[in-house]
């Protein structure tokens, strides 16, 4: 059984990788939706697999690191995709969610998104660990 919790950012970049002249070379911002999903079994006792205020504390920490941020001075964000913001999370969430299963992130304004299902065996995207 899989529960999900979404939480939205406001954040500003550029894609160093971009060509000349393209608007994606300028600082530009974006609406980012996020959605984590956690996979468990409910507890017997308080039939939940994790409680949603515990799972809002969790990604609270994560929030705040990337709203109303410049991602290009996040480290490891330095070049900012959705491929990359999307496993920065997964990294940064994994120790504190038991059960992480998916992270999804999409820009809003652009219906775009990308979906990480963690790292696989020897390959992560985030060149840095």
């Amino acid at each position: 059984m899989r529960i999900y919790k979404d939480f939205t950012f406001e954040a500003a970049h550029y894609l160093p990788s971009a060509p000349p002249g393209h608007p994606n070379a300028r600082v530009h911002g974006h609406s980012f939706r996020a959605r984590i999903w956690v996979t468990g079994e409910p507890d017997p006792d308080s039939g939940v697999i994790v409680h949603f205020d515990d799972l809002s504390v969790a990604i609270a920490d994560a929030r705040e690191a990337l709203d109303h941020r410049f991602l290009n001075e996040i480290e490891g964000l330095e070049v900012p995709t959705l491929e990359r913001i999307t496993a920065w999370l997964w990294h940064r969430l994994a120790n504190r969610l038991p059960g992480l299963a998916r992270i999804e992130v999409a820009r809003d304004s652009c219906n775009e998104g990308c979906v990480y299902d963690g790292p696989s065996a020897g390959n992560t995207p985030m060149a840095a660990e």
